[in-house]
């Protein structure tokens, strides 16, 4: 028989266990202490909405969250129902919105060759769109930044072209004139950089910035993105290139090349990108918008538990770089 005195340290011990588990990974306490607004994607834990952020606010520890697609469709598409019961759970977890994640300009540019991306239609939930609705895609997320309560807006630089030369100057054009529109209605648009859109790389984003001079649009740097593009010095070397004023977001994954050769998406503590490096350049270049988790490696067995792994690793990054 089962001494008391051991039956009582199991029981503690279990206790304490459920104790550490329940517990955030952050307290709200030492993110508020962050330069940074420590975000999550919202879709790349799950579709159930009130579950993603349960997950961020209660496991993770967080106050804000970046919206992408949730119950199986992308943000731009959702019902004012959905929108009011989205609003609803985040006032119900405390959370604030950094930007919509929207797929503005993920299509092909008009009159080039149809890109070898297009029909990927990596749009996260959206359907594929043509150019000619692209106007509508950017007032629709700007209503939903305004209803979200966020001024900034992410878009992209339409699909990879093989030769872009031809096309550039009009493509600024269409983006500026994207961003002016933002910019008269409060809101900041965020140009990514993509590796499957003509703007992939930091040296890439870096041209694109100081050709289009507005002050309503900024960049949503990705160093991982620019690593899959095949910059593999994304950082510090395509970092470097970049105009750090014009940086007013950031993505945090991570990519390694693969047993084939081929560059693949990794935990973010895992990868060509050192993110304690880049949480230390961010913060010492003035940078005090969000980072958001875009977690994108699926190795953890599902996308909540591929998320809670690279959210560690992000978390130590933070931590690392004294800015959590």
């Amino acid at each position: 028989m089962e001494n008391p005195s051991r039956r009582r340290f199991l029981k503690n011990a279990t206790i304490a266990a459920a104790a550490c588990a329940a517990r955030p990974l952050i307290s709200l306490a030492s993110e508020s202490k962050s330069p940074f607004r420590i975000s999550v994607i919202n879709d790349e834990i799950s579709q159930d909405f009130d579950h993603v952020c349960y997950v961020v606010a209660h496991d993770f520890g967080l106050s804000w969250i970046e919206l992408r697609t949730m119950w199986n469709m992308n943000t731009i598409a959702l019902s004012d129902a959905q929108i009011n019961e989205a609003q609803k759970i985040l006032a119900k977890y405390n959370l604030r919105v950094t930007d919509i994640a929207s797929p503005l300009f993920k299509t092909d540019w008009p009159g080039a060759p149809i890109s070898t991306y297009s029909s990927k239609a990596d749009l996260h939930g959206a359907a594929e769109t043509t150019f000619k609705q692209q106007d509508e895609i950017l007032e629709r997320s700007i209503s939903l930044a305004k209803q979200f309560k966020t001024d900034k807006v992410r878009c992209f630089d339409f699909w990879r072209l093989d030769d872009v030369a031809p096309y550039r100057e009009a493509i600024d054009e269409k983006l500026r004139l994207a961003a002016e529109v933002c910019g008269k209605q409060g809101i900041l648009l965020l140009l990514e950089n993509e590796f499957a859109c003509n703007t992939a790389t930091g040296r890439e984003a870096a041209r694109t910035m100081n050709a289009i001079r507005t002050p309503h649009l900024a960049l949503n740097w990705d160093p991982a993105n620019a690593v899959m593009r095949g910059e593999l010095d994304a950082f510090p070397g395509g970092w470097d290139a970049i105009p750090k004023k014009r940086i007013h977001h950031c993505h945090c994954k991570n990519a390694v090349k693969g047993a084939d050769g081929k560059i693949e998406w990794s935990p973010v503590g895992k990868g060509f990108i050192d993110w304690a490096a880049q949480f230390r350049a961010l913060k010492n270049s003035g940078f005090r918008d969000a980072v958001s988790l875009e977690t994108h490696w699926q190795g953890g067995g599902s996308p909540e538990e591929s998320s809670r792994i690279s959210w560690a690793d992000m978390k130590q990054a933070l931590t690392d770089s004294a800015t959590l």
